[in-house]
């Protein structure tokens, strides 16, 4: 009895027994509505009324739980009240792929409500004032116990033992009735098939733009510190000596910090759900403007431009930039110095972008070690892949490394 006071305590219990409760007074003004057929129908036994009255109930409250905002408002009371994690409906959708039994999920979870709860009460109030009126014979009555057609006069002691008997089974009737709707609401209530679809289909345009979000700003926000790193070490080896050539690297450093915070900016207006921003747009016409940041922080780059570079358009020419930036950043970050070749050449079929630096160990101004996350390769082997491109990078040579892409025209937007 312990134990089952305990549990009626907790405030998962005691909640969920409101709710129960709270939902057969709901559909108390429904009553009436079900009770006019039964009164006119005066010539039919007090069963049949009673089993008709009962039924039309059962329509009318199935019928209010067809409404969306009863369904809504059903999970977020259930949510809190009987604490089940229960996902909120997703809007426009409910219809789009219910079938069978999925629309009517919602009613029979309303009907099974209020049949529960209006049992839970009957059954734990008269147990609960049997229990209270026993032992004092409050009500001046008398308690029998019959049992194969013998019958026991129930007093003294006795109504003690029947008064906590019935105690404790109001107690386990009030757990019952928790546990009953907490089991069917992920059931009736949790989301359908063409939602669970819909809500994964959400879940995965979301996780592609945030993957995106974070290629993005590797490939920017990763460049431009690696590239301003080195043009500040540049500055500082040639402030006294060179000062037209230390301003240059400022500058060089101005340039491209201010195009990190165009992008970063993009990208905290996404996180933020802010639809004013727009995206900005790096593309092979800004790859002149990026190669002179590199020559600005002291890295020789011969570029290799072929073919109709104005032809490639939207998606293709702004994976081209991106994959190109990460290639040269990896050649700034763990190059040995030395001419850094960038082919670029667009055919009928394809593009191909190279990038080709001598490895070991860098010398010279900003040749710290650079942290690095690991991410970029794989980056750039699943952007290529998204794609439909090809992805080689690795040693060329013995003292080289090649990182050669080549993405099919076919994919530009």
């Amino acid at each position: 009895m312990t134990r089952g006071i305990r549990l009626l305590l907790r405030g998962s219990t005691y909640s969920g027994v409101l709710f129960a409760y709270c939902g057969a007074l709901a559909s108390l003004p429904l009553l009436p509505f079900a009770l006019l057929p039964a009164l006119s129908w005066r010539s039919a036994p007090e069963s049949v009324q009673i089993v008709l009255v009962l039924l039309i109930w059962a329509v009318l409250v199935g019928v209010v739980g067809l409404a969306g905002p009863v369904r809504r408002a059903l999970v977020v009371s259930a949510r809190r009240l009987l604490r089940v994690p229960l996902p909120n409906p997703v809007a426009g959708r409910r219809t789009s792929g219910s079938l069978g039994l999925d629309r009517w999920r919602t009613p029979l979870w309303l009907v099974l409500h209020v049949a529960v709860g209006w049992t839970g009460a009957l059954a734990s109030g008269v147990l609960f004032i049997m229990g209270l009126s026993l032992p004092g014979n409050w009500l001046g009555g008398e308690v029998r116990a019959s049992l194969f057609g013998t019958s026991v006069r129930v007093s003294g002691g006795w109504s003690w033992v029947v008064a906590a008997v019935c105690i404790l089974l109001a107690v386990a009737v009030c757990v019952l009735v928790t546990k009953a709707l907490r089991w069917s609401a992920p059931r009736l209530l949790g989301p359908s098939a063409a939602e669970r679809l819909a809500l994964a289909a959400e879940r995965e345009l979301l996780l592609a733009e945030r993957n995106r979000i974070a290629h993005e700003l590797h490939d920017s926000i990763g460049h431009t510190l690696t590239a301003a790193t080195i043009q500040a070490a540049v500055a500082g080896e040639v402030l006294s000596a060179d000062p037209a050539a230390a301003r240059a690297a400022m500058r060089s450093i101005e340039e491209s910090t201010r195009a990190a915070l165009e992008d970063l900016d993009y990208v905290l207006g996404v996180l933020r759900e802010d639809q004013s921003g727009t995206a900005p747009t790096r593309t092979l016409a800004d790859l002149p403007e990026l190669l002179d940041r590199l020559r600005h922080a002291g890295a020789m780059v011969e570029p290799e431009l072929s073919g109709e570079l104005a032809q490639v358009q939207g998606t293709l020419s702004r994976a081209a930039y991106r994959i190109l930036q990460e290639g040269l950043t990896n050649a700034l970050r763990h190059g040995a110095g030395g001419p850094i070749a960038v082919r670029v050449a667009a055919g009928p079929n394809g593009l191909d972008l190279t990038v080709v630096n001598r490895t070991g160990a860098r010398t010279g101004p900003g040749t710290g070690a650079f942290p690095t996350s690991g991410h970029g390769l794989p980056g750039l082997a699943e952007r290529v892949r998204l794609l439909h491109g090809d992805f080689q990078s690795g040693p060329d040579g013995t003292q080289h490394w090649r990182l050669a892409v080549r993405l099919p025209v076919r994919v530009s937007a």
